[in-house]
């Protein structure tokens, strides 16, 4: 297995050619796989293609790769042909979060891919012991939770169900270290993982600002901007309280955490966005009013600052204070 997740020699396998599927593809091929990326809906064939050529295209002109997107094309076979799986050494699953969707792709990469090849999903939504029940070899079957564009950012998720073999998921955390990621390897399976449950517990207290009238949309994004979004690229929530000062949290913890909302319900003004069509800036319909220009241009906006904040955090990765010890260290030597 270990000659299997190789970069330079394993073959890949992408099922799901949407947005992050495509995108997935992309950091996939700049990091030297080889890619088999699978659509299983006809529609996405249209796109897909145009969207991974972007993707390279944009890479080189920011410097990601000193290759034009026709060097990795003769890495990538996009199909809708399951039996080219036959030879991937790993396949991720990147549907959409429905539990008989997945199954029925499951059946169909399992008949034809061999027992000791890996088989991830790249869910956000459903826990990986539950995804695992319907495979046939539920100790090779891992979470793989990315962020979109998953060929810009550092975040990976590696996810250990119940029945997996966790040396194998320590073998995917090594080898996703060479796609460029600072992964984290989630041991014990739990819904939403880490990131998710992080980041919704904020998105519900944000709604409940908002829905009681304590801020406004514009001022809860407005806080998230300028106070966590000013640190988190460099350190995660238990380094910025020891940055800062541990005991100050511990006493605003004692009366701010009673007072937090814990609503288990799906909060309003997000049912009536979507009651309403709206799916933000990819029909001009969310929580702020768009034009359809300035939808695009948002879009287009968060590609750019997608790819300049990566290299900004590229410079300070987990371990920079390591390397300057080190490096102080021989100095005194």
């Amino acid at each position: 297995m270990e000659q299997m997740l190789d970069s330079q020699k394993m073959l890949v396998g992408v099922v799901g050619l949407g947005l992050m599927g495509c995108s997935i593809t992309t950091c996939l091929l700049m990091a030297g796989h080889s890619v088999v990326a699978l659509a299983p809906l006809k529609d996405d064939l249209k796109h897909a293609s145009n969207r991974i050529h972007e993707h390279l295209q944009t890479s080189r002109e920011e410097k990601l790769t000193p290759f034009p997107p026709g060097h990795f094309f003769e890495q990538l076979t996009i199909t809708e042909d399951y039996g080219l799986l036959s030879d991937c050494g790993l396949v991720i699953e990147c549907t959409i979060e429905n539990l008989p969707i997945k199954e029925s792709v499951y059946k169909k990469i399992e008949s034809v891919i061999a027992p000791e090849a890996l088989l991830c999903s790249n869910t956000s939504a459903i826990p990986i012991s539950i995804l695992q029940q319907h495979t046939l070899y539920p100790e090779r079957f891992f979470g793989l939770h990315w962020a979109e564009p998953s060929h810009t950012t550092r975040f990976l998720e590696v996810i250990c169900g119940e029945q997996s073999d966790v040396s194998k998921g320590e073998q995917l955390y090594e080898i996703s270290q060479q796609w460029g990621k600072e992964p984290t390897l989630v041991r014990k399976d739990i819904r939403g993982f880490i990131t998710n449950r992080l980041m919704y517990a904020m998105y519900r207290e944000g709604f409940h600002l908002v829905e009681n009238g304590y801020a406004t949309i514009e001022d809860v994004d407005r806080a998230c901007r300028n106070n966590a979004g000013y640190w988190m690229t460099l350190v995660g929530i238990f380094r910025w309280m020891d940055l800062t000062g541990v005991p100050a949290y511990h006493t605003v913890m004692k009366d701010l955490f009673p007072t937090l909302s814990n609503n288990q319900e799906v909060p309003e003004l997000i049912d009536k966005v979507v009651k309403e069509g709206g799916r933000g800036v990819a029909n001009a319909k969310g929580f702020y009013e768009y034009t359809p220009e300035e939808a695009k241009l948002w879009e287009e906006t968060f590609i750019r600052f997608s790819y300049e904040i990566r290299e900004l955090a590229l410079r300070y990765p987990a371990d920079i204070v390591k390397k300057q010890l080190a490096v102080k260290q021989q100095a005194s030597i």
